[in-house]
């Protein structure tokens, strides 16, 4: 590891102040899966194969991972002078930006051999995209402009497109549009990639933009590296949308994965922050990698790389999580419900009920299901969330906490069948419903009577906890069956009960 550390890129150093010796701010216990590779890797891309190819810039070289096992693949494949950007066209070539060179490296990540000789583009390059037309753009930081180059042919395409000061990163959004992010003009030029002309030569982004990604809604995101922002553009009409989004400290790269959740690669606070770019806000706590991430990456398996500078390797982290389900979706204030959570991507997750960690948590393998017990909870709704090393996902107010379940007992006065010669018959059948706990009758409950299999009605307790129920009619059955049974069905806090009338016959 060299303890010499440039910044990357020529030229970074001044446009957004960063510092001049390899710093590693403290970070939280990794829980990722860690990949070593060159020496300061600042750029990653992964190819329709599944193979990840990152950029070592001191080292010279790119170290080809697979996605499937987390494993280095050979030897690092040997390229220019301080690599920087990696991208990865439909044919399967890998282009390597060299920013010491004015060269782009092609690979064949089919044979994972370089193809031909070195591209010659303009001064230091340093971002490189691939557009719907086959063509890649490479940003040259020193002269501002941009180098297309045919991925058919491995040839230059006319001449350089100027655009804004310091070009840096690249995106190509689907309508063909290119974004070029300038770091020291504050902003970013929109190329027409069918003509290869300037179509909006500037747009106001944040301070010392950095890395540039385009979401699946269109929208393109750039990240600001001294204002700590992510600025959104609307692809279409090609203005801002809204206020930036405030990251963690220093942003650089970013890369937006299927689900549309933005990686925003932190290079100061050394973590990735996660931005959904479906309400363009941050969701989670920041996810701590390794020391100053620079470049990010979504591979086809939904796991995201991310290229750490400043210590030489690689952090995985895992596909985001999601939650659909909690059931049963109420319980008692006390704690102890078993619950099952469902879902994707929940492997190693935490659960939280109201904010309070849920106990025996046990997930299934394939990381859908998760089974655990409720803790104690306040009354009233509380939000479910589960917490996994890829980020998090919530049930707002998914789980209710009731009050905990009382018995109860349920007295059910005798059917009369005669008072005195005459035969007299006593107009109604009663019951008390009372909870054992508090002692006190319960109100407003319904009370099921029934004879044999005959439902003879129902009736609703009183502020004395009784209910009544006309039994003018049905008193030959119930003289049949030898009495009546009353029944309460039991509520949330309340359990069931029942009782026997008989019939009385004075």
């Amino acid at each position: 590891m060299s303890t010499n550390f440039q910044p990357g890129l020529p030229g970074l150093l001044s446009a957004t102040a960063l510092p001049a010796a390899r710093t590693a701010a403290p970070i939280g216990i990794l829980a990722l899966t860690t990949i070593s590779v060159g020496d300061q890797p600042v750029g990653v891309a992964v190819a329709a194969n599944g193979n990840a190819y990152v950029a070592n810039y001191v080292s010279n070289d790119v170290t080809v991972i697979n996605t499937a096992t987390d494993t280095v693949v050979g030897v690092p494949i040997p390229v220019g002078a301080a690599p920087v950007g990696v991208a990865v066209a439909p044919n399967g070539k890998a282009y390597v930006v060299n920013s010491a060179s004015n060269n782009v490296t092609v690979i064949n990540t089919a044979t994972n051999t370089v193809v031909g000789v070195p591209i010659p583009v303009g001064i230091t390059p340093i971002g490189v995209a691939i557009a719907p037309n086959g063509n890649a753009y490479v940003t040259n930081l020193s002269d501002n402009t941009v180098t297309v180059i045919s991925t058919a042919m491995d040839t230059v395409v006319g001449g350089p497109i100027f655009v804004g000061n310091s070009p840096y990163a690249v995106a190509v959004a689907p309508n063909g549009n290119a974004y070029v992010t300038n770091m020291s003009s504050n902003d970013v030029t929109v190329i027409n990639t069918a003509t290869n002309t300037v179509l909006v030569p500037s747009i106001p982004v944040g301070t010392g933009p950095d890395g540039v990604a385009i979401a699946p809604n269109g929208n393109a995101y750039v990240s600001a590296f001294s204002s700590n922002n992510v600025t959104v553009i609307n692809t279409v009409t090609n203005t801002v949308v809204g206020a930036p989004i405030p990251v963690s400290t220093g942003p650089t790269g970013l890369a937006v994965a299927l689900n549309g959740k933005a990686y925003v690669a932190d290079y100061q606070s050394n973590d990735v922050t996660v931005v959904d770019t479906n309400t363009n806000a941050v969701v989670c706590t920041p996810i701590p990698v390794g020391a100053n991430p620079f470049a990010v990456a979504v591979a086809p398996n939904g796991k995201i790389y991310v290229a750490n500078q400043g210590s030489d390797d690689v952090s995985v982290i895992p596909p985001f999580p999601t939650l659909t389900s909690i059931s049963p979706n109420q319980g008692s204030t006390t704690g102890g419900t078993p619950v099952t959570l469902l879902g994707t991507n929940l492997t190693g997750a935490t659960v939280t009920i109201g904010g309070n960690p849920a106990t025996g948590v046990n997930v299934n393998p394939g990381g859908t299901a998760i089974h655990a017990f409720t803790p104690p909870g306040a009354l009233g709704p509380a939000t479910v969330t589960v917490t996994t090393d890829g980020g998090c996902a919530s049930l707002v107010n998914g789980f209710t906490y009731v009050s905990p379940s009382h018995a109860t007992s349920l007295t059910a006065t005798p059917a009369l069948a005669k008072l005195f010669p005459p035969q007299v018959y006593f107009p109604f059948l009663t019951a008390t419903l009372k909870d054992l706990v508090t002692g006190l009758p319960v109100p407003g409950q319904t009370i099921t009577f029934k004879t044999g299999t005959h439902v003879l009605g129902t009736a609703t307790t009183n502020a004395q906890g009784t209910a009544k129920l006309d039994e003018t009619l049905t008193f030959p059955l119930i003289l049949a069956n030898g009495g009546y049974d009353a029944f309460f069905a039991g509520t949330g806090t309340l359990l069931a009960s029942s009782a026997h009338g008989e019939v009385l016959t004075p």
